[in-house]
């Protein structure tokens, strides 16, 4: 990992989950641009891609990715409608997930040739940021062989459940999508799908395990704060994005 890798952050609150894959894209493209003009410049005038981390939370929406089963979704087009539930195929790994209200979705866009490329890695270090945020609350939270994302009781197959899912999608070392923390979040939903295509796991939220509400902005400051740790990077002073331009997207 390079020195004095620095990340921008933006908790963009309640948003569309179109509005924040078009976010997405537009932050991918731009470090994408930036690394192939490099290419052609010499050492001291190249420039960095930039590095962002988006957390927000969306309205009701099931995303299958490119290597999911639409099987895995069990709601007709109409019931989904009824439901007011929206439903995106998308480019990410991965199979069907949920994500809405009282969840911390999070979205690193991180060009891993600052970090390490090293997709594995990348994403274990993911879940240990997570895995971190959870002890902070006395919750032991670990993996499940094979499988990603981050789990409890991951050591006894009858009682395994899934608090955290992960898909990502990387472009010339560049990533995009991310992570879906359960904290609040209403688990019905997740009868309506098979979660990431694993029909014999169960998924549960942090307050399922505590008995109680969490304040979400509590435990997005110890989430920040565990990915910087764990990937090593210091984050940006400067509170205005580079990405103010579509600051249209944050209201």
């Amino acid at each position: 990992m390079k020195k004095d890798v620095k990340v921008w952050f933006q908790d963009m609150g309640k948003i569309s989950y179109q509005d924040a894959w078009t976010l997405q894209e537009e932050l991918l493209k731009k470090s994408v641009n930036q690394k192939i003009e490099n290419r052609s410049l010499g050492e001291p005038q190249q420039v960095l891609p930039g590095n962002y981390l988006l957390f927000c939370e969306h309205n009701p929406v099931y995303t299958l990715g490119k290597s999911g089963k639409a099987e895995h979704l069990l709601m007709t087009e109409s019931e989904l409608e009824q439901a007011g539930i929206e439903f995106f195929p998308n480019n990410r790994g991965g199979d069907i997930t949920y994500h809405g209200p009282g969840q911390i979705t999070g979205y690193p866009i991180f060009d891993l040739e600052q970090f390490t490329t090293d997709i594995n890695l990348y994403l274990r270090n993911i879940e240990e940021a997570v895995i971190l945020t959870l002890a902070e609350y006395g919750i032991q939270a670990g993996r499940y062989p094979g499988l990603t994302g981050v789990w409890l009781d991951s050591d006894n197959d009858s009682k395994a459940r899934k608090i955290c899912a992960i898909g990502i999608r990387c472009s010339r070392w560049v990533t995009m999508h991310g992570f879906a923390f359960n904290i609040n979040t209403d688990l019905n939903y997740f009868k309506q799908i098979i979660p990431c295509g694993i029909e014999d796991k169960g998924v549960s939220s942090l307050q399922a395990e505590l008995g109680r509400e969490i304040e979400l902005s509590e435990v997005k400051e110890k989430l920040q704060n565990n990915f910087a740790q764990v990937f090593g990077y210091s984050y940006h002073s400067d509170p205005s994005l580079e990405i103010s331009t579509l600051s249209s997207l944050f209201v």
